[in-house]
């Protein structure tokens, strides 16, 4: 089974990113594939290799946390790869561990894919399973305060500490500008406290695809 691999990103989709490793392009389906720059240096993306009777399928994380954030995910009973991903493009995985933990279902209802039976097992069949805190996933306790303020913040506040750094990333790729305003624009009243960076590019991105 393949644990990861190494190589420059040569394409992205709205789904997935296409690595050349060796001369062998390999499609990979991650949460965010345009938090993955375009570049002919290497990267590592950790792997999870997918195998079903009519599919075999690659689902790739920039950390070995989100790598093992989405297996565990996977063992939910309802959740498969593709919901999976949703989470993680909503949510931080030391962010989850410490809503699990918590029994944060507000929190976890306002992940992609995540209805409240859902949230319900999540709790139930990953609390006894996460470890004793976020910590388990290589965070610091801010992870906690992180989950409990689902709700607390406006989208204002949300934004000051989301989209400047979503913006440098945007800038990286060749957006002007002029074009990340517009974007920003677009999304100001809809972005939520608890809204991850690589969540907000990739919904800026298909503000900036409508022109």
């Amino acid at each position: 089974m393949i644990d990861y691999l190494k190589g420059p990103v040569v394409h992205w989709e709205t789904e997935y990113i296409v690595m050349d490793v060796r001369d062998v392009g390999y499609r990979i389906f991650t949460p965010n594939p345009y938090s993955f720059a375009r570049s002919s240096e290497p990267i590592t993306v950790y792997i999870h290799h997918h195998v079903r009777e009519d599919a075999i399928q690659l689902f790739g994380f920039s950390t070995r946390e989100e790598q093992t954030m989405f297996r565990k995910l996977l063992e939910v009973s309802g959740i498969g790869p593709r919901v999976a991903l949703g989470v993680l493009a909503g949510g931080k995985p030391e962010s989850i561990v410490a809503a699990i933990q918590q029994e944060n279902v507000n929190f976890l209802t306002k992940l992609p894919g995540i209805g409240k039976k859902t949230a319900q097992r999540m709790i139930l069949d990953l609390k006894d399973k996460l470890g004793d805190a976020p910590l388990a996933f290589g965070a610091d306790a801010s992870a906690w305060n992180d989950a409990a303020a689902v709700g607390g913040a406006s989208g204002e506040q949300a934004a000051a500490g989301a989209w400047p750094e979503a913006r440098e990333a945007l800038g990286a790729l060749g957006y002007t500008a002029a074009e990340l305003d517009k974007a920003y624009a677009g999304l100001r009243d809809t972005i939520t406290p608890e809204e991850s960076i690589d969540s907000l590019m990739k919904r800026a991105l298909q503000q900036l695809f409508k022109g």
